[in-house]
């Protein structure tokens, strides 16, 4: 139980911190409500009527989406191999260099094939 009590106070002390700013900005925060604040917000993109059948999203959501997801999965698997880095010796250390590179090809595509321009 020693070792997991500096993570179980972190913890505790994030769920008293996120606590409080709500607490706080309800109670602090003005409270001017008008039509656009209490509408759905959905990722930067406006809102417009929905023609039936449901509306479109932009590719450009999904590519970033997907992006993320890669990146999300990549520092996944990079925590637990920072943990055990000093067990699994320079095997560990060429297999990770190997993953990062793989990824790093796919940003690089990505990246040449124009797929982070916000235009």
């Amino acid at each position: 139980m020693n070792v997991y009590t500096p993570i179980l106070v972190l913890g505790a002390i994030a769920a008293a911190f996120a606590v409080f700013s709500v607490v706080a900005a309800a109670l602090v925060g003005p409270k001017r409500y008008n039509r656009a604040k209490l509408e759905a917000y959905e990722c930067g993109i406006e809102p417009t009527p929905v023609p039936p059948g449901g509306g479109r999203f932009p590719v450009k959501y999904y590519l970033t989406a997907m992006l993320f997801i890669i990146f999300d999965i990549e520092i996944v698997f990079l925590y637990p191999w920072a943990v055990s880095f000093d067990a699994l010796g320079i095997f560990g250390l060429v297999e990770m260099l190997l993953f990062v590179l793989t990824v790093f090809v796919a940003y690089a595509y990505v990246w040449r094939r124009g797929g982070l321009e916000w235009d």
